[in-house]
């Protein structure tokens, strides 16, 4: 695999950063502000957060503007926000505690960055998406503390986003329990499925994640 050459793709495939930085400010900021909601409490800005400081009246425009270019997922009324990568409180199989608050990654690969996006420590607890290993793994920032299993890889099965990752390329972003289970699930789409152990998948991710917050 190639790191760089993924970054490179998934890029294309869910340019955050792009759609981020083609934001005016206002929208810019209110979409970190998101994210560090997130990490900070578990959870997203509520809607009543968001009118206190920008008006009752701009809040439809604002999310809405935010869910067009998929970097905040919405509810069903179009409502509330439920997620922003890498973050979501819809209950998914990947846990994730940061800051004493337990959250919801999107996705394998999301899960992985939040620590070294947010500089935090955090505890993933996911399971094998193949034998329902459980999965457990600890962070500090960029760095992998415990691993269990210990040799824990991550697969992709690459695709469309269709407009909302959320819905389908992040339901194929997984843990694999060991190195052997990975390789045979590669096998069912050689093509377009990529296996990372643990330490490439984590550089991965931060690098995909960590510019959403940078100055």
């Amino acid at each position: 695999m190639n790191v760089s050459a993924d970054l490179d793709h998934l890029n294309q495939l869910l340019p955050l950063k792009a759609r981020q930085d083609a934001l005016d400010p206002v929208l810019r900021d209110l979409h970190r502000k998101v994210l560090l909601s997130f990490a900070a409490t578990g959870r997203p800005l509520s809607r009543a957060q968001i009118a206190a400081q920008h008006g009752v009246d701009n809040v439809d425009d604002m999310l809405a503007q935010l869910a067009a270019d998929d970097l905040i997922v919405l509810s069903a009324d179009r409502k509330e926000i439920t997620g922003t990568y890498p973050f979501t409180v819809e209950q998914r199989v990947h846990r994730v505690n940061i800051n004493g608050q337990e959250t919801y990654a999107m996705c394998a690969l999301d899960a992985l960055s939040i620590a070294p996006m947010c500089n935090a420590s955090t505890r993933i607890l996911s399971q094998c998406h193949v034998t329902d290993t459980p999965v457990e793994i600890q962070m500090n920032a960029d760095k992998v503390l415990s691993a269990m299993p210990a040799d824990v890889h991550v697969g992709i099965r690459w695709q469309s986003t269709s407009g909302c990752a959320a819905k389908n390329l992040c339901m194929e972003m997984v843990y694999l329990k060991d190195a052997s289970t990975a390789q045979a699930w590669q096998q069912q789409d050689p093509e377009n499925i990529s296996i990372y152990p643990l330490d490439q998948a984590v550089e991965f991710g931060a690098a995909f994640f960590k510019p959403l917050l940078a100055a």
